[in-house]
């Protein structure tokens, strides 16, 4: 059953072709899907705090966010995202370049809702984020906004 509402999105991503590949992607769905961008973890709490400039902005429904980024990472900012009462709940997905064991670990530990690798091809990144897409946004149940 489709969704009627639009599912709010927040990409936490510094490299602008997986932001562009990402956005191409799922611009062809079938759902109705908001994507916000920020460029790192600085950005992503602002905007999930709604501050600085971003007061007016939904609170995602899920986070797809990179590990390896400038000022604040994903590492970093998971942390802080599950740390918070108010945001904890947000399914964060990690969608990295890192293969590395203790990354994943790491992630799942600070928690992490899914881990996955960024592929090296074109499509098979297209074929990853709808992928993101289907199981997340058909399938997985999302709490209802407290925000």
């Amino acid at each position: 059953m489709l969704r009627m509402e639009p599912i709010e999105v927040l990409l936490v991503e510094d490299d602008q072709g997986d932001v562009e590949l990402t956005l191409e992607v799922m611009s062809m769905s079938k759902l109705h899907v908001n994507i916000s961008v920020a460029k790192d973890g600085i950005q992503c709490m602002d905007f999930l705090r709604k501050a600085a400039g971003y007061e007016d902005k939904p609170t995602p429904d899920i986070i797809l966010m990179d590990l390896n980024m400038p000022k604040k990472d994903g590492r970093e900012t998971l942390q802080e995202i599950k740390a918070d009462p108010l945001l904890k709940m947000i399914p964060v997905v990690i969608l990295t370049t890192s293969e590395s064991n203790e990354d994943i670990v790491k992630s799942y530990t600070a928690g992490a809702n899914c881990y996955i690798t960024k592929p090296v091809g074109l499509e098979q990144f297209a074929t990853i984020v709808a992928g993101i897409e289907n199981f997340w946004f058909t399938i997985v149940k999302l709490p209802s906004k407290l925000l």
